[in-house]
This record gives structure tokens, sequence and C-alpha cells, in this order.
């Protein structure tokens, strides 16, 4: 069921997120949204209040272990508690290896890596405590088959893949009822392209994008299925994309 459920999104400021956020409300669940653009989180959990729902927003940087701390607790104070999180805060500076693009390198490791691992290590022990909780993370279909242009990219979201399956797997283990999803997206239209510094690349990929991508909301559809299961059942895997994408 996904009416009271309390739910943590990360990256909620615009595409996926946004709309993960508002499917999630209209279908009774306490939402809280975290981005780093406070204005946009504000504008949105208005319309989301002003259309019935229940939400909440603070401003977050995911790679602050602080912030993500924050959000948490905002989410205990404002509805009693958290059930899952939605960790799909990303950026996607695609290029080639060769350009040597250090500083997006990084970036990628600190946002697409550390972001998850800092926003799992704040609800954990929540999760643990409670014996039950729900992490869903975007990763992307560069984190199951390799691209050129994606060497450091499609390797933060292989990161993804594993961290995610042996999170499940210990939770199995240890009894606490951790329920993990990674979402695998192909060419959905959100504002990843405008992190590509490189012409030739982003070119590329606007291409593609404008021939095939499909809206944010289909995701949103994909994260509402994956909390509605009964909490004995985990679907821990979903590649969705275009049907007109050979991915």
């Amino acid at each position: 069921m996904i009416k009271d459920k309390v739910v943590i999104i990360t990256g909620a400021s615009s595409g996926i997120g946004e709309a993960t956020a508002r499917l999630l409300a209209s279908k009774g669940a306490n939402v809280v949204l975290g981005a780093r653009r406070e204005d946009k989180l504000k504008a949105i959990v208005d319309e989301i209040r002003a259309n019935g729902g229940e939400a909440a927003f603070q401003e977050l940087d995911v790679t602050s272990p602080h912030q993500n701390e924050r959000i948490v607790t905002l989410a205990k104070e404002t509805f009693g508690g958290v059930d899952a999180m939605f960790l799909n805060a990303g950026i996607m500076p695609n290029s080639p290896i060769s350009a040597l693009k250090t500083d997006d390198w990084n970036r990628l490791v600190d946002i697409n890596i550390k972001g998850v691992l800092n926003g799992v290590a704040a609800v954990l022990p929540t999760f643990i405590d409670q014996k039950r909780g729900h992490f869903i993370a975007t990763s992307s279909v560069a984190g199951i088959k390799f691209y050129p242009d994606s060497g450091v990219y499609g390797g933060t979201k292989w990161f993804v893949r594993a961290f995610m399956e042996v999170l499940r797997m210990e939770s199995a283990m240890e009894g606490t009822n951790i329920r993990t999803a990674t979402i695998y997206p192909a060419a959905i239209n959100t504002e990843l392209l405008d992190t590509i510094t490189v012409e030739s690349t982003a070119k590329n990929m606007e291409r593609l994008y404008d021939a095939v991508g499909i809206s944010p909301d289909r995701i949103a559809n994909v994260v509402a299925v994956a909390i509605d299961q009964p909490e004995d059942t985990t679907i821990s895997e979903f590649t969705v994309g275009p049907v007109k994408q050979p991915w």
C-alpha cells in the first residue's frame, strides 16, 4: 500500500523526482522532497498541498552527510517516521575518457555514489530498528551495459547496482526485512543532458533523446509499483525505456 507511507525523495526539484513526488502524493503518500533548488521544491510542495496531498521539503545537497540526516529528521518530525527513501539525485556529464574531464569525474563520484551512500547511512539505522524499510535507487541502462562516452558515469551506475543488491541480500540474511529496488532508465526526458559539457557528446545525446525520449512520469509509475508491493515482497530491478530505443 502507498497510502500514508512516508517517502523521502532526493533530486526532487525536477524530472523523475518531481514526477514521483506528485504521483505518490496523489496516491496518499506523505512525501518529503529534497534537492538543491529550494524555490522549485517550495513550488512543488505548494501545488501538492493545494491538491490535497501531504508534503514537506528541505534544501538538500546529497554530498553532505549532515543534510541527509536532517531530511530524515524532518520526515520523522513532520510525518512520524520513514517508510521509504528514493535515492534519485544524480548527474550525467558524459564525455570520452580521453577528454580528461576530471572535475566532472569527481562530481560524478560525489553525487552518484557518495550521495547514495549518505542517504542510506542516514536512514538505515531507522530501518534496522523498525525491521522494515524500502530503498529505491535510480541507476541507468549504463549501469547494466557499456556505452562510449559514459565510462565514468556508467561506473557510478554500476556501483549503484552492486551496492543495492548487496544491501538487499544482507538485509535478508540479517532479518531486517529491508526491501530494495534499482531502476535502470534508458532515454528519459529530464535535465540530465544539461550537465554535459563536451559539445559533440551533448549533440549526440540530444539527437537521441529528441528522437525517442519519454516522460519522467513513466519512471514515477515504476516507483509506485515497487512501493505498492506487499511488505514481504521485493521487486529488486526494473529496466525501463522507450519502446523506440534499442538500448
